[in-house]
């Protein structure tokens, strides 16, 4: 057998190691990012053979071997992270990483559970150690004139790389305006590969980029009210000069933001404006919680919640880098990316329509609490921009209340903090609970304490140590109502609770156990409950399409708060606004159907008919949506247009 060298080994090993991310990241495999990812493995493969051809053949092995490793430790290590956090490692979100040290319990669980992923990437390692114990691969050094052929060879491919993104270069979600202006790491990795992500990812983080404001086709259709002539609802607006900001602006994004907005649809106000005007609010972003953990018999408290309130029954809780990706969007009404959500966290902008900060411009009193580490995903930082001055963790507080130790119970913190705010109306009370985090495995306490009613459940492990967690959640409820009943307020309080994200620890097999219908692993499995409940109201069915980036704006129109709804990118659920969920590779469901990014397929609901318009619509109305959540973060737009 002749030698191979490093060049065609190093091809190989990237190109194995990109398809397998491919797969597993994006869920696809057969389309034109295969191709492209071909082409752009090339020039990396090219550069890593000319540093181990420099040198005498001992160095050259030396240099290769640990240039194969740091590859191979490069994709492992991306390939943890997206399973901790839904998301591939960008150098946006560095501190986040860091964070990753506090769940030890979590990296063993995901390095002992996915243990033959483990060794699919590290396959072509030990192929090299193979090579290498039977003297089948050449690490001679080259000559002069091949460096210079390699290096001619390589400007050639880069070149040829560029070229090959001309075509449709002027098309908005062209493969072009992807690799250069386009945030979405799962579809640049989907079209391009893991390594030229990386290579984007710094050079964005190095220079920054600029976004594009597109032009839309048509402004959103509104849904038509049952009786026009009769009712006559306004518009959600407050009064902004835009004409006269944008002739006062010298700043060109900005003036294209006032631009933007001055002529963006504004939603109606509607029946349920002010149906809870000067009611207390509970706000609970649930960790981990899914709809496939409601049921009547194990979880009844959230079984009537959802049942006996306001319910969605096409609401969405779309992953976007995790925990902290699930509360941006909740509390603040835009759609987070990696550098949306480092900026948010070191810029401190002024959030005005911050949950906090709306409800304690009105006179409330909010407070905030979470079980964990008070200083995990800088929530020191983010609770105060949202307006949460009052906010309690452990470390800061919490650990005087409970036992903080992993993993801590949702049940103590409702019973040690409930006393604490209920007599101090009207409130605001935003809770981050914990106990329903990964791993869902037989040995996790929470697991352990609520296992007997998931035990004979015709499920695999997981998805019943999943439940099982999910009962505290249900019995921390239990608690607060009880202690609002108690202390008479309990029928002037709502109770509102979203998850941060689907469990994604979980495979869609496992999901699919426990679910109603059969989910897809890119939309139909962030499928989830938005509970809105008060003890005094009707139960009321909503069908429309909705996500978290909607309950924002959905509360302020309950509670009367008068805000401008241009100036927020998720729209009331409850108003007469088209319904669209967006998900973090840009594919969306609206009440016509469901639009797969990757694929660039439209699957429609039932009697419904769409035409390429209605799809090219939507694609900008999703794009524009990411666009202006990104500026309106990186230029501090609120605190320049929002009245005080």
């Amino acid at each position: 057998m002749k030698k191979i060298n490093t060049m065609t080994y190093f091809y190989l090993q990237i190109l194995f190691l990109e398809v397998v991310s491919k797969i597993i990241i994006t869920g696809s495999f057969l389309n034109i990012g295969l191709l492209y990812l071909v082409v752009f493995t090339i020039p990396f493969s090219l550069i890593l053979f000319l540093i181990t051809r420099l040198f005498k053949e001992k160095i050259n092995k030396v240099i290769t071997i640990v240039l194969s490793l740091v590859v191979t430790i490069y994709f492992g290590f991306q390939y943890v992270f997206f399973t901790l956090f839904s998301v591939p490692f960008s150098f946006n979100t560095i501190g986040l990483a860091n964070a990753v040290v506090e769940f030890s319990d979590i990296i063993k669980d995901t390095l002992t559970s996915k243990i033959l992923y483990i060794i699919l990437y590290m396959l072509p390692f030990l192929i090299l150690i193979a090579l290498i114990f039977l003297k089948k691969i050449s690490f001679k050094q080259n000559k002069k004139e091949q460096n210079i052929t390699l290096l001619l060879l390589l400007l050639f491919s880069l070149t040829a790389d560029y070229i090959y993104l001309m075509p449709n270069k002027e098309k908005f979600d062209s493969p072009y305006n992807l690799f250069t202006s386009i945030d979405d790491s799962i579809s640049i990795i989907n079209q391009f590969g893991l390594l030229t992500y990386t290579e984007i990812d710094v050079n964005r983080v190095l220079f920054g980029y600029e976004t594009e404001i597109i032009e839309e086709l048509e402004e959103p259709p509104q849904i038509e009210e049952e009786n026009p002539s009769i009712i006559t609802y306004k518009k959600n607006v407050t009064e902004i000069d835009f004409s006269s900001l944008i002739d006062n602006e010298n700043n060109e994004t900005l003036k294209e933001m006032h631009n933007y907005f001055n002529n963006a649809s504004a939603t109606y106000q509607n029946e349920y404006t002010g149906m809870f005007k000067g009611k207390n609010l509970i706000f609970i972003l649930a960790e981990g919680f899914n709809e496939v953990a409601v049921d009547e018999v194990r979880t009844p408290t959230l079984y009537k919640l959802i049942h006996e309130g306001f319910n969605f029954t096409n609401f969405y809780s779309p992953v976007f880098l995790s925990t902290t990706g699930g509360e941006f969007q909740a509390t603040t009404g835009l759609v987070p990316t990696q550098e949306i959500l480092k900026n948010w966290k070191s810029l401190a902008p002024n959030m005005s329509y911050g949950l906090g900060n709306s409800f304690s411009s009105i006179g409330y009193n909010v407070r905030s609490f979470h079980n964990w580490t008070y200083t995990y995903y800088q929530r020191d930082k983010t609770m105060k921009t949202l307006g949460f001055n009052n906010y309690m963790g452990c470390g800061n507080g919490m650990e005087k209340l409970l036992k903080c130790d992993w993993l801590p119970s949702d049940i103590e913190m409702m019973e040690k903090t409930a006393p604490m705010y209920q007599m101090e109306q009207p409130f605001v009370t935003y809770y981050v609970t914990v106990s329903g985090h990964s791993p869902y495995v037989s040995g996790a306490n929470i697991v352990k304490k609520h296992y007997e009613t998931v035990k004979d459940l015709n499920m695999s492990k997981n998805i019943k140590n999943y439940l099982s967690s999910q009962v505290e959640l249900d019995k921390a409820l239990e608690v607060l109502i009880n202690s609002l009943q108690a202390s008479g307020t309990l029928d002037n309080t709502v109770i509102a609770l979203v998850g941060d994200h689907y469990p994604y620890t979980l495979s869609i097999d496992e999901m699919n156990e426990a679910a109603s219908y059969q989910k897809d692993s890119i939309v139909e499995v962030n499928h989830s409950n938005f509970i809105l409940w008060n003890n005094n109201m009707e139960p009321i069915t909503i069908d429309k399409v909705g996500s978290q980036i909607d309950v924002l704006p959905t509360l302020l129109n309950l509670f009367g708060v008068s805000y401008d709804s241009r100036l927020i990118v998720g729209k009331d659920i409850l108003s007469t606004y088209e319904g669209l969920a967006i998900f973090s590779n840009r594919s969306w469901v609206t009440d016509k159907g469901t639009y797969f990014y990757s694929s660039k397929k439209f699957v429609p609901r039932e009697e419904e008919e769409v035409n390429d318009e209605y799809i090219n619509r939507i694609n900008k109305r999703v794009s524009n949506a990411f666009t202006m959540s990104k500026l309106i973060i990186d230029n501090n737009y609120y605190d320049k247009v929002v009245p005080k």
